[in-house]
């Protein structure tokens, strides 16, 4: 069986989403929720899903090989980011080349970058006059928001859509899409 290492740094829908996804079947299981935000609500949902919980701030992120250290005991497959807001080390990046995902809530390469996430990425779709936003499924490199694309999925942007709404329509197609794609993803590599 895979093993599946999330990390979120927000309310962790996305998280509990995808250990839900992978609960009932023998292809992969989510092991372990990594948060580097102690009051982040996701902290609540490992527990109640019964998940490991590690919890680390930016110097043992940045600062050495803690958490490398910890994945790698655990024997984890797959990283994936569920919101997680901070730039992936390099060391990180090295030693799980090609077996890191994330998940955008916009169509890249526009609305990418620092500073693009949740609310601010639907505000800038909205106040550019788009009439399409959606998700990107993507593996990560040492560049924010600029690694291969492993799928987007596209919706309108109503003239009435209000950042709210248009998140609403956004978190939807990540519920469905984002497992299908790990999934995917973890029957593609070896091992």
């Amino acid at each position: 069986m895979k093993r599946i290492a999330v990390f979120a740094s927000g309310s962790g829908t996305n998280a509990e989403n995808i250990a839900e996804y992978f609960s009932g079947g023998n292809l992969a299981r989510v092991e372990v929720i990594y948060c580097n935000n102690t009051s982040a609500f996701v902290v609540q949902r490992a527990t109640r899903l019964n998940i490991p919980l590690v919890l680390f701030n930016r110097e043992e992120f940045y600062g050495g090989e803690t958490v490398l250290r910890d994945l790698q005991s655990r024997k984890i497959d797959l990283i994936v980011l569920a919101g997680f807001l901070w730039l992936i080390p390099v060391s990180l990046i090295r030693a799980y080349r090609q077996r890191i995902v994330n998940i955008h809530p916009a169509l890249l390469p526009k609305y990418g970058g620092r500073g693009m996430y949740g609310m601010n990425v639907h505000e800038a779709v909205i106040d550019s006059g788009d009439t399409e936003s959606g998700i990107t499924i993507h593996l990560i490199d040492e560049v924010y928001d600029c690694g291969k694309i492993l799928r987007q999925v596209k919706c309108p942007v109503l003239p009435d859509d209000a950042p709210e709404t248009l998140a609403e329509k956004v978190h939807q197609l990540e519920y469905k899409h984002y497992p299908e794609v790990i999934e995917s993803l973890l029957k593609s590599t070896k091992g």
